[in-house]
């Protein structure tokens, strides 16, 4: 049985997406079975994984509003054993669309409940925002990574997260943990993010990742090539980092 985790945090440009790509293509090249499910309707995770999201007849959008089987919208990615359910700018109607549902809230996990067990790993790239998708995504999911930028404001609005994480664990999601906090676009020659990385390990400790994910250009670069950074510069740091945190994972759930 497949193991769902979201990555959150409704603050942009914390490395979401970046993170959903590079750790599924990690776990993949560590010969695991992984789906990434692109529920952002920015569908970066989508093209970053080559995916020309113009073609697409069938998207995560069709199985949510409309019923489709996602078995008939996943598409075969550039690793062996990595899968995606791509996503469609569409996917900004679905909000309103599930508004009339009933069980709104659990639209996403209903239709991952009969593909969860063809997977190791299925990871959900939530939008910047807290809204009806995100809360689907976190009502499917087992667990969450939340990436952390190590800049100024960093610690703002991760509040505001654990307080909805809370809230979906009361009413919907009882069984959701907290898979870890993870530190990203980290530069080691700066004050600052030691600064926040103490913060973090402070507030959060053993719920933060031992691996840090540093600045990187090769990782800003390889999604316009429709690659994770594994196939783009397996030497890069940022592969590296990626491979380290599949790694981490991995042991972290005796798989």
């Amino acid at each position: 049985m497949g193991k769902i985790i979201a990555l959150a945090n409704q603050k942009g440009g914390v490395g979401k997406t970046t993170t959903t790509i590079n750790l599924a293509a990690s776990l993949a090249t560590l010969e695991k079975k992984v789906l990434v499910v692109d529920a952002d309707p920015q569908a970066n995770a989508s093209s970053g994984l080559g995916i020309d999201i113009q073609s697409l007849k069938c998207t995560v959008y069709e199985c949510l509003v409309n019923g489709e089987n996602p078995k008939d919208a996943i598409i075969k990615g550039c690793i062996d054993g990595l899968y995606v359910l791509p996503s469609h700018i569409d996917l900004v109607g679905a909000e309103l669309e599930l508004m009339n549902m009933e069980s709104r809230e659990t639209v996403m996990k209903k239709m991952l409940a009969g593909i969860k067990k063809d997977y190791d790993y299925i990871l959900i790239d939530c939008s910047p925002s807290l809204g009806l998708i995100t809360v689907n995504s976190l009502t499917a999911a087992d667990s969450i990574i939340i990436p952390v930028q190590c800049e100024y404001f960093a610690l703002e609005g991760i509040s505001k997260l654990l307080n909805t994480i809370r809230i979906i664990k009361t009413k919907l999601n009882p069984s959701l943990d907290i898979e870890g906090f993870l530190l990203t676009m980290y530069d080691s020659r700066l004050r600052l993010s030691n600064q926040i990385y103490d913060e973090i390990k402070k507030h959060f400790q053993e719920l933060v990742f031992e691996t840090i994910i540093a600045r990187n250009v090769k990782l800003s670069e390889a999604p316009s090539y429709g690659l994770p950074a594994i196939l783009y510069d397996a030497d890069s740091k940022g592969a590296k980092n990626y491979l380290a945190l599949a790694q981490e994972i991995l042991k972290k759930n005796n798989a």
